[in-house]
């Protein structure tokens, strides 16, 4: 089963960024502002977030 790791942004906490798991952060100018939230299936996310992350690599989020 896919799996996917989320990490959250700590200035703006309602936003989510998922990747592939063990691939660890893309690269963002502001990495240290991002922390690892844990690992989620494939089954708990919406078609659009797997998409992106098929697409670009990673998907970001609004965890509100």
């Amino acid at each position: 089963m896919d799996e996917y790791d989320l990490y959250l942004n700590v200035k703006k906490p309602s936003v989510g960024l998922y990747v592939r798991k063990g691939e660890g952060l893309p690269d963002l100018a502001d990495k240290d502002d991002w922390v690892f939230d844990g690992t989620c299936a494939r089954d708990l996310l919406p078609a659009s977030v797997l998409d992106s992350i098929k697409t670009n690599g990673h998907a970001f989020r609004n965890m509100d």
